[in-house]
């Protein structure tokens, strides 16, 4: 499993903001789309490409499109679904699924309760879109969920990482053949108790659709 957690200042500083309690949903909303454009250039860095000919006003040359079949982008309920527009804004074609997934706040376990998804993903790139990888349970049920499905190519892409989080989803998928990165915009410094990550920014759903 590879872990990319990105470093610049722009998104530093665009955390920075989304982190503050004081900052309001609307603004919150607006950060997370920005934030995850600027990931997902990070993520999509080895994206599936063709070359193709083409002629420009002045010559012939050659270029590359993005292969087919094209890229799946999986935002995972709810709060996934506030990283779409961001995503989508990059790569416009990619084919969009959604999977719902619930934690339990006691036992931590996560819980599929909703797909719409392709039935058979083999050879598509996936793209999953999760804002907090706290315990690592959500995203470890939904690569077991897409690799059942046929995925062989999943790539996460996280606002925020847990250091106990990305130590779970390593030792899961240590034996595994399909490639697994996470793309992250930062690696805070721990779980508390409640299993939220610390320093955080609390609860990212609540957070971008308004409910305390």
């Amino acid at each position: 499993m590879k872990v990319h957690v990105t470093d610049h200042p722009l998104i530093a500083h665009k955390l920075t903001v989304l982190r503050d309690e004081r900052t309001d949903s609307p603004t919150f909303r607006r950060l997370v789309e920005e934030l995850v454009t600027l990931l997902a250039y990070e993520a999509t860095r080895n994206v599936r490409t063709r070359p193709v000919s083409i002629t420009t006003p002045v010559t012939q040359t050659t270029g590359i499109k993005m292969a087919d079949p094209r890229p799946v982008v999986v935002p995972i309920l709810r709060a996934g679904l506030g990283m779409l527009e961001g995503m989508s804004k990059l790569i416009p074609t990619a084919e969009v699924g959604f999977l719902g997934m619930v934690r339990d706040e006691k036992t931590l376990q996560a819980s599929t309760y909703a797909n719409r998804l392709p039935d058979d993903l083999s050879g598509r790139h996936i793209f999953v879109l999760d804002p907090m990888l706290a315990t690592g349970g959500t995203l470890i049920s939904a690569f077991h969920y897409l690799i059942n499905l046929g995925a062989n190519d999943i790539t996460a892409i996280c606002i925020l990482s847990a250091p106990e989080g990305i130590a779970a989803v390593e030792k899961e998928f240590a034996s595994s053949n399909v490639p697994i990165t996470i793309v992250t915009g930062a690696l805070d410094e721990k779980l508390n108790e409640h299993g939220y990550i610390v320093p955080g920014l609390g609860d990212a759903g609540d957070r971008l659709y308004g409910v305390v």
